[in-house]
């Protein structure tokens, strides 16, 4: 699946952010450069490997253009990790957001 999101922070601060997460969630670092990552590892059950590509680059001025492709179909613990991940940006740009249902 493809995943995006548009912050604020520069992108060496997604990277960071990115690498803290997502080794956090038993994932290892295959791929490494400036402005991508690649992880790799087991999460949940089945136990399958899968695979995430991250890559964070400067859009329009002073916004970041953080893209997250996963080679898990539909809505996998994986996916639903990338998104936890951008609520966590989404804290560090705004302390005060709280995660609340939207009906």
């Amino acid at each position: 699946m493809r995943h995006f999101y548009r912050t604020h922070l520069a992108p060496a601060d997604v990277i960071a952010a990115a690498d803290t997460f997502f080794t956090g969630l038993g994932l290892s670092l295959s791929t490494r450069s400036d402005r991508e990552r690649v992880f790799s590892g087991v999460v949940g059950t089945p136990e399958v490997v899968a695979n995430l590509r991250l890559s964070a680059r400067p859009e329009g001025g002073h916004y970041t253009f953080v893209e997250v492709h996963t080679d898990q179909m539909g809505e996998s613990r994986l996916d639903r990790n990338v998104k936890k991940f951008f609520v966590s940006l989404h804290r560090h740009d705004d302390a005060r957001h709280q995660l609340e249902a939207a009906y």
